[in-house]
């Protein structure tokens, strides 16, 4: 697709004195469509080139004409230079690339050569996968599926919650309260349940916290007992989670847990040592931090165990050696940042330059009703739960609009339809708004088939499929609209195709910022403009075959958009709705 702003930037820098990339980031898009689609500010210019920046502005709009043939026209007002692009040439450029790129839309090759890692998701062992969890698997995997589609070598990484004091507390109870037949049934329920009695009769008998980390020592030195009871937990907890992960679609390269790293921990003690920057403090030895202005980071605790700290920057001098990465990007929620930069800076100190590519992506939390989640009192809502009742009430809306509409959708696509319009109204309520705000869900705005919703936009993809199947049924094909706009371009059209222009740059800015919620912006504008477009002005039942053609091809412009923007989201679409 051509590139227009640079076009002009370059054409801009040949008249002045100022590089491509400096006219490229003054190029202006305004804030109303009447003053143009770029707007060029000539104050920069004023100085070197000793004139006022009006008469900048008259002398590059003379020269300009006639130079690109896209440019329809430039208008100079004040200190800013107008440009106004010919519309035929602008929107079969735009809608014919899409056509032809197709799923590759939007993609690019900057990534080539270049190793990005994406840890996620990263549940605790023996703990429900409750909403809280679906945060960081949600943005992760769009994260992951952002700069897959630029071209980055991307590798998945879950660090599961397997190790650490709290499996002491675990096998504890499991050997003072467990049930075998409860664990092979419902394994995850069984673990909560003993997880939560352990902390009520702790709070009575503190001797008991004592004891969980006498069987945590035990599992650090590899004791039979423990170890094969942190295994069977481990396992029959691996097992559940995969089966939320299947439903939402997400796959992962590397399972390795905090354990894996519990044998690399030495090696880092050793560095540390070398490098003379393990200090005693209340029995523990820590790192200090005072020059990041950061409170010291503990490696070992008094007794002489690991703590979370430690595993990560075990991990980053681990994944330095295997994956030689350009980025670790951990998506973590906030209340973690501390703990990342404390990371960070010990790996600086250990010469991994993990403040240079190491990032952490903090999140905000999840709210249900004002219900605050906790895993020690069994306050928590299931991931499995939130996703049933969310297909649940969608099939409910869409067997209300069969029978309304008396179609001809069997129970069993009514099903398939509604497992993906629910999954995707889950998925699309994390990634509507920046990642640091609070999440507070609301049935009615996640199932809204009119708001700012998933619904909304697979409604959209489903119209859009619905004219271009009615289209072949009646002979009519859109690959043969090629330069379909040779007549005026209404301002309907015009505005959807600029938002189906600037799909690829949502894209890399959503990467760049960690913030899928830019892309989810850029798919919605298009979504209301194609409603609006198609509302406004027929497209199959037109005479004019400029005008169908045209309207074909819009059509099919905008499902490739949309259907690829879900899909970087996570969302699979839907034909019919």
């Amino acid at each position: 697709m051509t590139d227009y702003k640079m076009m002009l930037a370059e054409a801009i820098s040949g008249m002045t004195d100022i590089s491509n990339e400096q006219v490229y980031e003054l190029v202006e898009i305004p804030p109303k469509s009447s003053m143009g689609e770029y707007a060029f500010p000539c104050f920069t210019l004023a100085k070197t080139m000793k004139k006022s920046p009006q008469s900048i502005a008259i002398d590059l709009s003379e020269s300009l004409i006639g130079k690109l043939d896209f440019i329809e026209r430039t208008e100079v007002v004040g200190p800013y230079l107008n440009i106004f692009i010919n519309r035929s040439i602008f929107c079969n450029d735009v809608t014919d690339h899409i056509v032809r790129m197709k799923d590759k839309i939007g993609s690019s090759d900057e990534g080539k050569g270049k190793t990005v890692l994406v840890e996620y998701s990263s549940p605790n062992i023996a703990k429900p996968f409750h909403i809280g969890h679906a945060f960081t698997t949600i943005l992760g995997q769009a994260i992951y599926n952002l700069y897959k589609h630029l071209g980055y070598d991307v590798y998945r990484l879950n660090h599961l919650g397997d190790y650490g004091t709290q499996f002491g507390k675990l096998i504890s109870a499991y050997k003072r309260w467990g049930n075998d037949e409860a664990l092979a049934e419902q394994p995850i329920k069984e673990l909560l349940r003993i997880y939560v009695k352990f902390h009520d009769e702790a709070k009575m008998d503190p001797s008991l916290d004592e004891e969980a980390r006498f069987h945590f020592r035990n599992l650090e030195k590899g004791n039979e007992e423990e170890f094969g009871l942190w295994k069977l937990f481990r396992d029959l907890s691996i097992k559940e989670f995969d089966a939320i992960y299947r439903r939402l679609g997400i796959t992962f390269d590397d399972m390795n847990g905090e354990s894996f790293y519990s044998d690399k921990i030495p090696e880092i003690v050793s560095m540390l040592n070398d490098r003379d920057l393990l200090v005693e403090s209340d029995g523990a030895r820590v790192v200090m931090l005072e020059e990041f202005g950061l409170p010291p980071c503990i490696i070992l605790k008094s007794d002489g165990t690991t703590i979370y700290a430690s595993r990560d920057i075990a991990a980053i001098l681990y994944r330095k050696r295997k994956y030689d990465f350009y980025k670790n990007i951990y998506v973590v929620g906030n209340p973690q940042a501390l703990h990342f930069k404390q990371v960070f800076a010990v790996a600086d100190k250990l010469g991994l330059d993990a403040s240079g590519s190491c990032v952490h992506v903090g999140f905000g939390l999840v709210k249900f009703a004002d219900m605050k989640f906790s895993t020690r009192d069994g306050n928590i809502i299931l991931q499995e739960e939130l996703l049933n009742e969310c297909v649940g009430k969608t099939s409910e809306i869409i067997r209300k609009n069969r029978e309304e509409r008396q179609t001809d959708m069997s129970d069993a696509e009514l099903s398939q339809i509604a497992e993906k319009i629910g999954i995707g109204a889950v998925i699309y309520t994390f990634c509507r708004n920046s990642r640091d705000r609070d999440i507070v869900f609301s049935w009615d705005e996640m199932l809204d088939f009119d708001g700012d919703s998933a619904p909304y936009l697979m409604y959209t993809y489903a119209r859009c499929r619905s004219v271009l199947r009615k289209a072949k049924a009646s002979d009519y094909d859109p690959a043969d609209a090629v330069d379909g706009f040779n007549t005026k371009v209404t301002d309907e059209e015009f505005e959807l195709i600029k938002y189906l222009h600037g799909f690829g740059d949502s894209i890399r800015k959503a990467a760049q910022a960690y913030e899928p919620y830019i892309l989810v912006r850029q798919l919605n504008f298009i979504a209301r403009a194609f409603n609006k477009f198609y509302n406004n002005r027929p497209i199959l039942n037109c005479e004019d075959s400029e005008l169908l053609a045209s309207g074909l091809r819009i059509c099919e412009a905008s499902s490739v958009v949309l259907e690829q923007g879900m899909r970087l989201l996570g969302i699979s679409p839907v034909e019919r709705m």
